[in-house]
């Protein structure tokens, strides 16, 4: 054996170990699709999300299409905003493992926000509720958080101090053989709202007519519409507020020449203002002074008179897990003649039964006593069946009813958009 011989041992040791270190210091593979079976489930109880998107942007939960089955319950309701945005409340609602660990999370957007920017922030305001559940679960060790430093933003006055404008214009027309039809609508709003501060005034006209040919007999129909309706509130405190309505308006199909409404009011809510996203218990009474010109003579009668009315209604509101109840009961009277009257009901009720069995349920109708201003004589049989006149009758009412049964998996974590999307993504145009 020569010298150079350890030598020669010496280094293809070196080579093995070099060549080995990796394979020794490799860690055990991570089995992804096991970890996400732990991961939180989550039911999003949203009707105006775009839950496909969400779905694809949020890729460290499982979503589940029964809220029973979830971990986490995500409640988002809404409130517009003085800007004309909305006020997106997120209540997190822990189940299962997650009893009793609930947060709420706040997203506004901005009336000139797209479709994109708005279900972006939201999903982001989504990611940022999660990750205090997430952390409890074995999938937060995927979970890489980051923080993007900005500059300081500078101070700026608002030049319109809180008032906000909008304009809005549009026309129609379609047609047939034997019938043609267009219309034409405007209308401005202003607004100021405050925490302390409720200002609101919008003013709409629109004109519609149709021309039917029957033979060789034609047909016209016109009405036309001009509405304002104004309205001020002073918040007092979170029960109580205090304000007044305005309304002036035009009609053909009330026979209103022209009509104005002042209305001072005043309104109590037994829960707490800044709760109103989850629920509401709102009485509100008002008074007014009724100025009516009519375009006929009514069967009274008369063209012109001036009257003295109240109100009062009661709302209630609330949306919890289990679904959501919204109704609200209001009577209203002239006091010239107590019998002259209203009294109107809506109620809309959606509920979640049992798993999967979901149950839904609207209606509304009036006793109608107060139609002052119907035309004197008899209606014409095109003015009845074209509705171009508003005619006698003692009520309305309108009630639908339906459920829903779903079953089969739980899991909803798949998007797939071939041949369109089964979500709220998407393009979709509607022509009503």
């Amino acid at each position: 054996m020569n010298n150079q011989t350890p030598k020669i041992y010496l280094l293809l040791i070196t080579i093995f170990l070099l060549c080995a270190a990796p394979v020794f210091s490799q860690e055990e593979p991570v089995d992804i699709e096991a970890l996400k079976k732990q991961a939180p489930k989550v039911f999003i109880d949203c009707g105006m999300c775009d839950i496909d998107y969400i779905r694809t942007e949020i890729t460290f939960v499982n979503y589940v299409r029964d809220r029973k089955e979830a971990h986490i319950h995500i409640l988002i309701t809404t409130l517009r905003t003085g800007s004309g945005g909305r006020e997106y409340t997120i209540s997190f609602i822990g189940q299962h493992d997650f009893q009793n660990i609930n947060d709420t999370h706040k997203y506004f957007s901005n009336k000139t926000d797209t479709e994109d920017e708005i279900r972006e922030g939201l999903t982001k305001a989504l990611k940022i509720g999660l990750m205090s559940y997430v952390a409890k679960s074995p999938i937060a060790s995927r979970i890489k958080i980051s923080y993007k430093d900005i500059e300081k933003p500078t101070i700026k006055t608002d030049k319109w101090n809180y008032w906000v404008f909008s304009i809005s214009s549009s026309g129609r027309l379609s047609g047939e053989k034997s019938h043609k039809s267009r219309s034409l609508r405007g209308s401005f709003s202003a607004s100021r709202i405050t925490p302390d501060l409720k200002i609101t005034m919008s003013l709409s006209a629109n004109q519609n007519r149709d021309d039917f040919t029957i033979g060789d007999e034609s047909i016209e129909s016109t009405t036309e519409n001009t509405n304002f309706s104004g309205l001020f509130v002073k918040s007092l405190n979170e029960h109580w507020s205090v304000g007044a309505f305005v309304r002036a308006a035009s009609s053909t199909y009330e026979n209103i020449q022209f009509s104005i409404i002042p209305a001072p009011a005043v309104e109590y809510n037994l829960f707490p203002y800044s709760q109103s996203t989850r629920r509401q218990l709102r009485f509100l009474y008002r008074v007014g002074f009724h100025s009516i010109r009519y375009r006929e003579e009514t069967i009274y009668e008369k063209t012109s008179e001036n009257l003295l009315h109240e109100a009062l209604s009661v709302t209630f509101d609330i949306k919890e897990k289990w679904g959501s109840i919204s109704t609200s009961l209001s009577g209203s009277h002239y006091f010239h003649n107590f019998q002259k009257n209203r009294l109107t009901l809506f109620s809309i009720i959606n509920l979640r039964l049992l798993k999967g069995l979901n149950f839904f349920a609207f209606g509304g109708g009036s006793r109608i006593r107060d139609l002052l201003g119907l035309v004197k004589g008899e209606a014409t049989f095109e003015e009845v069946l074209l509705r171009r006149k508003q005619l006698e009758t003692g009520y309305d009412y309108f009630f639908s009813v339906g459920f829903s049964f779903t079953f089969g998996s739980i899991y909803t974590n798949v998007v797939n958009p071939r041949f369109g999307s089964s979500g709220h993504g998407g393009i979709s145009i509607i022509l009503d």
